[in-house]
């Protein structure tokens, strides 16, 4: 079959390399790629966020199934244009994907289904939350209510903190959006990933992930500096208690108001004395945890993804090797702030790359022959093993044979289970 996946990063290069493998894909384009998805795949420059020219490209190409990566073309509502015109697609619906559109959207679904999650408010103007933060204390979090590409969030260890989050959302720093501020809620962070036909659900597969730019945890948010799968606090027990208590009741509402979900439901959860409550939904694959799962679920993706979109879920289960995976980012040199593009990286060519060891391409592209960087999370170093410590290895391995003075890492990824 013909298939293309819509979106250029990190995740777009693991869904590439793992429906690759699958002997059900005849041809694999992407738009708009990278120079790392280049060398398995076709690569389109189109607007993914445009209804009319995806749809254009995937008839012109004779496109039998479409992969919606990242969140901007869903909101957009490319997938709903696409299913209109009778493609197989992987992705929810636009209405449907206000469950990452919309902080408040999800809150209200789970008061709605009874999910457990923060406390929370919405707020439309500044003085309103400025007010409600000075009468609840800190620690608080101030959120953007729209999409704010993972960066939109601010923990507020002080009332000033918090007041100038909230003033940076209303001054525009993530568009036009009002804010959601939520209780604070202590533990130890893990994601949960779950397909969904629109009526079942399949769990396939847990990650923790790293999104302070410092090593121990510090700094300020990024859009995520590396991932290990599985999530050891996500035992078995615990695994059904979310999918009893939240995943399951959250399908069943959007199916009552008549937006089924269709897709990859990302529950983010903070996890304390064994009990899980929702910190948020994404409704597409993490990045940088899509590198992980995909490592480890290989070219068994492909018919996972395409069960979801055909509506038969029910008949599938997850074939898990007993394994681990781990993987790196490496960024450009003042990321998560400004950062300058255009750096060559070299050692790449030096590396063999396999299903142990793999280093996938974010924001790159290629010049004259040369790789070179154009965006802040740059590669990711992706190792497996039969052990966390043997992924860790093989992923700082890639690492070290990377010859690229203006980027870094963090050297601790994967501490908290190792």
């Amino acid at each position: 079959m013909n298939i293309l996946i819509l979106g250029g990063g990190g995740r777009e290069h693991a869904l590439a390399w793992a429906i690759r493998q699958n002997p059900k894909c005849d041809r694999l384009i992407v738009a708009p790629g990278n120079a790392g998805i280049a060398d398995i795949a076709r690569c389109a420059d189109i607007d993914i966020k445009s209804r009319a020219e995806v749809l254009e490209f995937a008839q012109e190409n004779a496109i039998d199934f479409v992969v919606v990566g990242p969140e901007a073309p869903l909101a957009a509502g490319v997938s709903d244009a696409l299913r209109e015109a009778g493609f197989l697609v992987f992705g929810p619906s636009r209405a449907a994907a206000q469950l990452e559109a919309s902080k408040a959207f999800t809150k209200q679904i789970c008061d709605a289904c009874g999910a457990p999650t923060a406390a929370w408010q919405r707020f439309t103007d500044a003085a309103g939350a400025r007010d409600y933060v000075s009468g609840k204390g800190t620690p608080i979090v101030v959120k953007a209510d729209g999409l704010a590409a993972g960066k939109g969030v601010t923990v507020a260890e002080t009332v000033e903190q918090a007041h100038e989050a909230i003033d940076a959302i209303f001054d525009g720093e993530f568009g036009d959006t009002s804010v959601v501020i939520e209780e604070f809620m202590e533990g130890e962070e893990a994601s949960f990933f779950v397909l969904s036909d629109g009526t079942d659900c399949l769990a396939i597969g847990t990650a923790q992930d790293h999104k302070r730019v410092g090593e121990g945890d510090t700094g300020p948010n990024t859009g995520g500096m590396g991932a290990y799968s599985p999530a050891p606090v996500l035992t078995e027990p615990l695994q059904e208690q979310v999918m009893a208590q939240i995943v399951r009741p959250t399908i069943a509402e959007m199916a009552r108001r008549g937006t089924p979900f269709q897709g990859v439901l990302y529950a983010g959860l903070m996890i304390r004395d064994g009990q899980a409550r929702l910190v948020e939904y994404n409704v597409r694959f993490g990045d940088p945890e899509c590198q992980v799962l995909m490592m480890r679920l290989g070219a068994q993706a492909l018919d996972l993804l395409l069960a979801c979109a055909e509506g038969r879920l029910e008949q599938l289960s997850v074939n898990w090797a007993d394994d681990h995976a781990l993987t790196v980012v490496m960024a450009a040199r003042g990321y998560p702030g400004s950062y300058e593009k255009g750096s060559t990286i070299n050692g790449l060519n030096g590396i063999t790359e396999s299903g142990f060891e793999m280093v996938f391409h974010a924001g790159t592209a290629e010049r004259d022959g040369q790789i070179i960087a154009t965006g802040g999370r740059v590669l990711a170093c992706t190792g497996r093993g039969e052990t966390l410590a043997e992924a860790h290895r093989r992923a700082y391995a890639l690492v070290d044979a990377i010859d690229w003075p203006e980027g870094f890492c963090r050297r601790d990824i994967g501490w908290r289970a190792l």
